[in-house]
């Protein structure tokens, strides 16, 4: 039976981790102490559900955790820190906070290391998410004790609803470009002056002006999208964003 800790304080561990190319020791109190954490933990970096939905999530929804008065996102696993570091390079996901539980000693504490030996995985950490105050953790949401790896109740989504269910998402902005367009350049500077966060796709290394094309009716850059909508050129976007 895995164990509901709320109230409690989380396991005083230290995590070793490289950071700019050198070992470093990383205390509870180092990532606790004083401070509103949102913290999620999974089987595993680069498996399937926790690069596709679990991480990418959080790391969307991070400013509005900010938002809402959670100073850190903290993403737990039973992985080492080369493994960590590579996962959320690849995952591009600055906004999480990855800690090594290599030896498995925090998840253990928290009574959620389990075994995954016939995935080959040996201990690895249950899938769970937690809100911690000051170290003391307030709200765990921990996935139901059914074979496989279920992931109803840990997303961010359902953490952001318990902190704060009338929280607004942001409306996710990216902008196709062109290396050298002065055009592009007026997107960006209006898109920062608005405090809107945005992925950019430049044409190149597989995204061609057909691509541009078959995504928005058109070749001119920039092509700008806000929440799933085509807002089209610079032009458009000012006009667009002064009527907001």
């Amino acid at each position: 039976m895995l164990e509901n800790r709320e109230v409690k304080n989380v396991p005083n561990v230290t995590f070793r981790v490289i950071e700019d190319g050198d070992w470093k020791n990383i205390t509870t109190d180092d990532l606790f102490a004083g401070k509103t954490v949102a913290v999620f933990s999974l089987p595993g970096a680069f498996t399937p559900t926790c690069s596709n939905t679990h991480l990418p999530r959080f790391n969307e929804l991070a400013p509005v955790f900010k938002q809402n008065g959670v100073d850190e996102i903290i993403c737990m696993s039973v992985n080492d820190t080369f493994v960590m570091n590579a996962w959320k390079e690849n995952q591009e996901s600055n906004n999480v906070t990855v800690i090594p539980d290599g030896n498995g000693e925090f998840s253990d504490g928290m009574g959620m290391l389990v075994g995954k030996e016939d995935l080959g995985f040996g201990k690895r950490s249950w899938r769970y998410s937690m809100l911690v105050k000051d170290k003391k953790i307030e709200k765990m949401f921990i996935e139901p004790e059914v074979e496989g790896d279920p992931f109803e109740v840990s997303d961010a989504d359902t953490m952001l609803n318990y902190i704060n269910e009338n929280a607004v998402e942001p409306e996710f902005v990216s902008m196709i470009s062109r290396k050298g367009c002065i055009h592009c350049e007026r997107a960006r500077k209006a898109l920062e002056a608005h405090n809107m966060p945005y992925e950019e796709i430049e044409l190149g290394d597989g995204v061609t002006s057909r691509s541009l094309r078959a995504i928005s009716g058109a070749t001119t850059t920039p092509q700008v999208f806000i929440g799933g909508k085509l807002i089209g050129t610079a032009d458009a976007l000012e006009v667009y964003l002064k009527n907001k």
